[in-house]
């Protein structure tokens, strides 16, 4: 900060205070703020903060370069993060930079201060599986909890979200790929087949009915979701054969061909 006022520190300690220009905008610096930076040892105050620290620094940033994120990073006991914003500038004028910047604190700072205590007891309350709810970022960000688990539902920038995590339907194929997954480890375990890894890859589109062949829905369009499945390891044609049948029972798969009734309710 000191070498940022370099040029005005002559006017700040003769006149007591000087306009300095940082960033673009101009900001009124007193004396009292450069007697106060003089005595401050900030290596050793971050040493002993004993506090969770999260460190964000961009690399085009012009007015603090990333030595000082670096000192400050290093002098930092764990826990402690970095995060890199690209091409944003000091002060987050972009507001897409400043809505990353929001969000990624958000949910890095959740792990701290137990900001998402609420929902894990409303869940437990309410004898929920998931609770879902608005984060006030943004206009779509919402804070999902599983459990002990938190994450953010979202949607991409372009659809008027944040693009701070999945957006719905990633989460539903999300759940049918981990589901086909785990049901094919199980089962090559079980077996003792030399299944090595398994992995699934999801997509998801709308088409019109009459485009499906093996589809009783003959009018309007109907959702399809198109899975393949990599399995490596030493497996002959049989085995590859019997885990392709097994992926169509894992539970999630079989709850998506099935009945499915939703209830909802005011609470």
């Amino acid at each position: 900060m000191l070498h940022l006022l370099t040029a005005q520190l002559p006017e700040i300690e003769a006149r007591g205070e000087a306009v300095v220009s940082l960033g673009g905008r101009d900001f009124t610096i007193k004396r009292q703020l450069i007697d106060d930076l003089r005595e401050q040892n900030l290596a050793a105050a971050i040493a002993r903060l004993g506090k969770a620290l999260l460190a964000m620094h961009s690399p085009v940033d012009g007015m603090v370069g990333i030595d000082n994120a670096r000192q400050i990073f290093e002098a930092a006991r764990h826990p402690k993060s970095f995060i890199a914003l690209p091409n944003a500038d000091h002060l987050l004028g972009n507001k897409a930079d400043a809505e990353y910047a929001a969000a990624v604190l958000a949910a890095w700072s959740s792990r701290y201060i137990g900001a998402t205590a609420p929902a894990a007891v409303q869940a437990s309350a309410e004898g929920a599986d998931v609770v879902v709810e608005e984060t006030g970022a943004g206009r779509l960000q919402q804070l999902v909890s599983v459990g002990p688990h938190r994450f953010f539902a979202d949607e991409p920038v372009e659809q008027g979200g944040l693009g701070s995590g999945p957006n719905p339907y990633d989460l539903l194929l999300a759940g049918l790929g981990a589901c086909t997954s785990m049901t094919l480890r199980l089962f090559a375990d079980r077996k003792g087949w030399n299944l090595a890894k398994v992995r699934v890859s999801l997509s998801h589109r709308k088409i019109h009915a009459e485009d499906c062949a093996d589809c009783e829905t003959r009018d309007g369009k109907i959702d399809e979701i198109t899975r393949s499945i990599a399995l490596q390891g030493e497996l002959d044609t049989e085995q590859r054969a019997r885990l392709l049948e097994i992926a169509e029972k894992c539970p999630v798969h079989r709850t998506l061909h099935g009945e499915v009734k939703v209830r909802t309710q005011e609470v």
